[in-house]
């Protein structure tokens, strides 16, 4: 294995546990969202900022698509925000 093989596979690594952790943590306030039915949409739109850097990873998906299911009862028009820059930011089938 070269240095660069090396070096790609320590990032590789370390992008996947570091999705790890962001998803045990996003996960855990989700579910504290979801459980106190809270409607705060400054709280709800930081996280769903802070998840859609990694909504490459399936889990996280899955987490960001049950907070703006929530939100959508909120306030559906800044839901549909978050839908298009998911899309914009992670859906290649127009591509």
């Amino acid at each position: 294995m070269t240095g660069l093989d090396q070096v790609i596979r320590e990032l590789a690594e370390g992008r996947q546990q570091l999705t790890r952790k962001a998803e045990q943590q996003y996960g855990l306030e989700v579910e504290a969202i979801l459980q106190s039915q809270c409607r705060d949409p400054r709280r709800i739109e930081r996280l769903l900022d802070g998840m859609l850097d990694f909504c490459f990873d399936e889990e996280m998906l899955r987490w960001y698509k049950k907070l703006c299911r929530h939100y959508f009862e909120i306030d559906p028009a800044a839901t549909a925000s978050y839908i298009y820059a998911y899309r914009d930011m992670w859906d290649d089938e127009g591509s």
